[in-house]
């Protein structure tokens, strides 16, 4: 998928793996706040938004979680762009979600076109191929059998299962499980594939800048936990910068209370 930034794009956030739940009240008010207060012209949150999404039908509980979730970014729709990625938590958000946002919904990757330079955004788990395990789940949930046979469920057995598959994350995260990171050989191929120089991308919880050689870099998002010691959130912010004769840009990484103020000139 590719996306050509508008020309009054002049500035643009991204984040990832918020995993928003009602049991995280911190989190979520710490990215409500954000969401209210940023300056950014568009929004992109690159998957893992959503602790567990087991389908769009969750939207019609009165007063859920989730269709608070879902104004807030309608809410925010109406002053900025904002698209969505699906993550390997959420990767069942769908066209319901997008349309109850006002959102975009992003295939994975999308190469974004901005400031004289080609993005490829991706939440980042298909590119930890040394998990085996996980990628054989990857490719079979994310098949449209696997997918129909689960939405076909009723929603309390679909969020039971949900419970069960967290259950056992968390007692692998306490295993002291070593993960898989994103495999170098693979992110320097999806680059070159795509004619692209940066890869922005979220997932692993290890935010930093990795030079890829041949011009390429890879950055990585945060994680949000803001209940956490010491807590942990941060913005990527892209923004646009003009001279007379050229277009450059500039990245920050901005804790998301100083997201606010004044936009780029």
């Amino acid at each position: 998928m590719e996306l050509h930034a508008p020309s009054r794009w002049r500035c643009i956030d991204c984040i990832s793996d918020l995993h928003l739940q009602a049991s995280e009240p911190q989190t979520f008010a710490a990215w409500q706040r954000y969401i209210q207060t940023t300056v950014a012209d568009a929004v992109f949150l690159l998957g893992d938004i959503f602790e567990v999404w087991v389908g769009d039908d969750v939207l019609p509980q009165e007063n859920g979680f989730e269709s608070q979730c879902a104004e807030v970014l309608r809410a925010a729709s109406t002053r900025m762009d904002v698209h969505i990625m699906c993550g390997n938590r959420d990767f069942l958000m769908g066209p319901a979600l997008a349309a109850a946002c006002n959102c975009t919904l992003l295939e994975d990757p999308t190469v974004l076109t901005f400031a004289g330079a080609r993005w490829l955004l991706t939440h980042g788990d298909a590119l930890c191929v040394d998990d085996t395990d996980y990628m054989q789940f990857r490719a079979q949930v994310r098949g449209a059998e696997w997918q129909t046979n689960f939405l076909d469920r009723p929603l309390t057995e679909r969020l039971a299962i949900a419970m069960s598959l967290r259950a056992q994350s968390e007692a692998r995260k306490r295993s002291e499980t070593v993960y898989a990171d994103v495999d170098f050989a693979a992110a320097n191929a999806l680059l070159q594939a795509h004619g692209a120089g940066h890869m922005v991308h979220g997932h692993t919880h290890k935010p930093a800048t990795h030079p890829l050689g041949a011009g390429r870099e890879r950055l990585v998002l945060s994680d949000w936990d803001l209940g956490a010691r010491p807590q942990r959130a941060d913005v990527l912010r892209l923004r646009r910068c003009e001279t007379a004769s050229t277009e450059s840009f500039t990245v920050e990484r901005i804790p998301p209370s100083m997201a606010g103020g004044q936009s780029a000139a």
